[in-house]
């Protein structure tokens, strides 16, 4: 049973993102396909145990779920009662026109592009468009996303809940939008693709800090992003971003540790990853003035050049953070500029920002500036100021290979 049980949890993580997004199409409802995709899996805990896991077992969660919808309606009095019964409270599914487009090879059927574009619809607030995205398409927990927003599950609950319940009062269709109103949704898409990369990359909670399904989704989407809309700079950046740091992947663990990027083992990058990044980078600042992710991916791309730590150009990447800056007043992205100045312009400088940022108190619940200012100080041999600020990391910190790895760094001080 429990072989069968780790299945189904693995199939849940891999694939629940693309079941969700084609019962949703099926349904035309969040809680009817939610509600018969797990029905569908307690069924497989049932039935796979007697007669085995089956060849596919996605198709076969996909199928069951989708009988499950059909019998929901067949309760009904009539077939008419069923469709209104399974169907959205709007059109479920406005097709796609790729004739409207100008280019006929943009048709894109993706059930989970689609749902993107829905959770991201302008009637959304953006808090409610990510939660909702990561919920659906990114399979991740309550819980998790509660603790990425740093929110107390029941509010985090309450706006998936709303966001629901707005996507059905306000009548909106799951659909990829025409061509005259993409823009207005296009940014929410790539700020939701690039939080379920980022998620993928360094998971917020659980015992492994890559999620590589995640990380593959959101590379997938993004290059549906970029077929859709060939000419838009800032998807072409977007892919690049995710390519740049997903060419890292193998080397950022080794022996369940995390390895910083200062100690990986290069060779292990992914040099075809880091090839097609860079090209999309070229592309991107081709098509027009940098936007924050052609920024974020020349950051990549700095590291991506360098064969040796000490190759990077850190005097570099700080004048980019504050051009990223400039753009989006972040105190995240200051005390990224705060760390690349410590290392490329010296540690009292770099440590007199991070204290700065620290003072404003915007990011005290934030481990990684607790962790950051910990490491300068500890660089400076200010090992007891930089013991207290791993411990105040250690207390933030949700995933266990972070946690592993501040708990090494405090020892290592304290020797």
């Amino acid at each position: 049973m429990s072989e069968v049980q780790d299945a189904a949890e693995r199939l849940f993580r891999r694939e629940s993102g693309r079941i969700i997004a084609t019962l949703i199409r099926i349904a035309g409802s969040f809680d009817k396909a939610e509600e018969a995709m797990q029905e569908a899996f307690a069924a497989a805990l049932t039935s796979w145990p007697e007669k085995g896991i089956p060849n596919n077992p996605a198709a076969w969660i996909t199928s069951v779920a989708q009988r499950k919808l059909i019998d929901q309606g067949r309760r009904q009095r009539t077939w008419r009662e069923k469709q209104e019964a399974i169907q959205y409270e709007t059109p479920a599914h406005t097709p796609f026109n790729a004739n409207d487009m100008e280019d006929t090879s943009l048709h894109l059927p993706d059930d989970r592009l689609r749902l993107i574009f829905t959770c991201c619809h302008p009637a959304l607030n953006p808090e409610a468009q990510v939660a909702l995205t990561l919920r659906t398409l990114g399979g991740l927990t309550t819980q998790e996303i509660a603790k990425a927003f740093l929110l107390a599950e029941p509010a985090l609950a309450q706006r998936l809940v709303r966001a629901k319940r707005k996507i059905q009062e306000a009548r909106i269709p799951y659909e990829v939008p025409p061509p005259e109103r993409l823009a207005e949704r296009l940014q929410s898409v790539q700020a939701v693709i690039y939080l379920i990369f980022n998620e993928g990359y360094s998971a917020t909670a659980g015992d492994r800090l890559v999620r590589e399904d995640l990380c593959a989704e959101a590379i997938r989407l993004g290059r549906l992003l970029r077929q859709l809309l060939p000419r838009e700079g800032e998807n072409h950046a977007l892919v690049a971003l995710m390519l740049l740091h997903d060419s890292r992947r193998l080397a950022r663990v080794r022996d369940s540790r995390l390895v910083t990027l200062e100690k990986q083992d290069r060779t292990l990058w992914d040099q075809e990853k880091i090839r097609e990044g860079l090209e999309l980078l070229d592309l991107a600042l081709r098509a027009g003035p940098a936007g924050p992710y052609a920024i974020q991916a020349a950051i990549a791309a700095q590291h991506a050049r360098a064969r040796m730590p000490e190759q990077t150009d850190w005097r570099q990447i700080a004048a980019l953070y504050g051009m990223l800056l400039d753009l989006n007043p972040s105190p995240v992205i200051a005390l990224n500029q705060a760390a690349a100045i410590a290392m490329g312009h010296g540690l009292e400088q770099g440590l007199a920002r991070v204290e700065a940022i620290a003072a404003s108190g915007n990011l005290d619940g934030y481990y990684l500036l607790h962790a950051a200012r910990a490491d300068i100080l500890a660089r400076m041999n200010r090992r007891r100021e930089a013991a207290s600020a791993y411990r105040r990391a250690l207390e933030l910190v949700t995933n266990q290979v972070e946690r592993e790895f501040l708990t090494d760094r405090l020892a290592a001080v304290q020797a």
